[in-house]
Parts: C-alpha cells; structure tokens; sequence
C-alpha cells in the first residue's frame, strides 16, 4: 500500500514544539536538518519503502479550465498549498501501522539546537483502483 506523507509549514495540529521559521535557523541547523532527511531517504530505499521525495518551492498558482480560451489563473484569495505544503514522501509499505512508524520517525528530524521538531505530518493512503476479478 502505498502512503502520502505530507510535511506541512502550517495547518495541522498545533505543535508539540514551537519552533522558528527555516529561514531563521543557523546554516548549521539547516544542515543538521538537510542531512536528517537524507539519511531518512536512505533507509526507506535499503528497506525498499521509498517511492518518491520533493521539498516543494512557495512558487506556484491556482489553474482551473475556462473552456473560452486562456485558462484562468489566481494566487488567492484563499489558503494556498504553497502556504502550507513544505515537501511530501511517498512510501509504498506493508500496512499502516509501518506508514505511521515511518511518518513518526520522520517527525524527529532535527530543528534549532538540534532538538527533534516532533512535527505533525499527514499520513494520507493513496487511491489505487482493485485488479479486476479475472475469475
């Protein structure tokens, strides 16, 4: 079964800690917290549970169909993924039980002093149609 796990900049459950903004951390947290990801990255290709990883840009806008041409675009004005979405893993692994472990185990990467940022993520199954019955 493959998961969605969704690291957000805001939007969940209040946090267990109250950190700082990314881009108030010393080069050396960012670092910690670069490498953190990386080795966690690293031990879901070894078990073979890693499918895919992106850290997402704040860069982005709302599309949608116009039918009359020149599809419509707009930055607001409502919450935006850009605002909340910070990257996603996608894991493919036994049952979701292991989706939790492996979410939780990501919730510790390091944030300011090094400390665990306990960080909520979302754990989302992903939609996957049933085989046919060949039967």
């Amino acid at each position: 079964m493959k998961y969605l796990l969704l690291k957000h900049y805001r939007g969940g459950p209040a946090p267990v800690v109250d950190f700082l903004p990314m881009d108030q951390w010393t080069p050396e947290e960012v670092d910690a917290h670069v490498k953190y990801m990386q080795d966690f990255g690293d031990r879901l290709q070894e078990s073979g549970e890693f499918v895919d990883m992106q850290a997402l840009l704040p860069d982005g806008a709302f599309v949608r169909s116009d039918d009359a041409g020149r599809p419509p675009v707009t930055d607001g004005p409502f919450a935006e993924t850009k605002d909340l979405i910070a990257g996603y893993y996608v894991i493919d692994v036994e049952s979701w039980d292991r989706a939790v472990e492996v979410a939780a185990d990501l919730s510790a990467a390091p944030g300011p002093g090094g400390k665990p940022l306990h960080e909520w993520l979302e754990v989302r199954p992903l939609f996957s149609a049933a085989p046919a019955d060949a039967g």
